[in-house]
């Protein structure tokens, strides 16, 4: 059965929290991958960017629903959700975008777990960790590449 280790590229893309949001999506493209890890100075996970985070960034902003009870304007929408949405619009760095709740696996968890791992969480870009070092990184294409091989 193959594992993580087997599939994985060991050649890792990383960005850091401060690299700009045109010099990732720079980065994602002329490499051909769909997301990056975020790394501190020390090369230590702090999280992970992809480019449906860039592209959720391009989505419209939603205005809030209101309500007008006599004199007074209630909102619908919690005002967390709403300072949410302004700062997803207005981000310029990696920092104010990245998934810092990262999901990673070892270098010997199975492909089919991997697999079960991305379909079930919508997560398609995975850091491979041995212990507290990044050693890797699987995408969805290397999973397509594994299934023609």
């Amino acid at each position: 059965m193959l594992n993580a280790a087997d599939i994985m590229t060991k050649e890792v893309i990383t960005v850091k929290k401060d690299t700009s949001l045109a010099d990732l999506a720079r980065i994602l493209y002329e490499n051909r991958i769909n997301g990056a890890p975020v790394v501190d100075d020390e090369g230590a996970l702090e999280g992970v960017i992809c480019e449906s985070d860039l592209i959720r960034k391009k989505k419209q902003f939603h205005i809030p629903t209101v309500v007008a009870v006599f004199d007074v304007i209630i909102s619908l929408e919690r005002p967390k959700n709403i300072e949410k949405e302004i700062q997803r619009i207005s981000s310029t760095i990696v920092e104010e975008l990245y998934t810092k709740e990262v999901v990673t696996v070892n270098k010997n968890t199975p492909v089919d777990e991997i697999a079960t791992i991305m379909t079930s969480k919508k997560i398609y870009t995975i850091p491979v960790m041995d212990g507290d070092h990044l050693v890797g990184i699987i995408g969805k294409a290397d999973l397509i590449r594994t299934i023609l091989a």
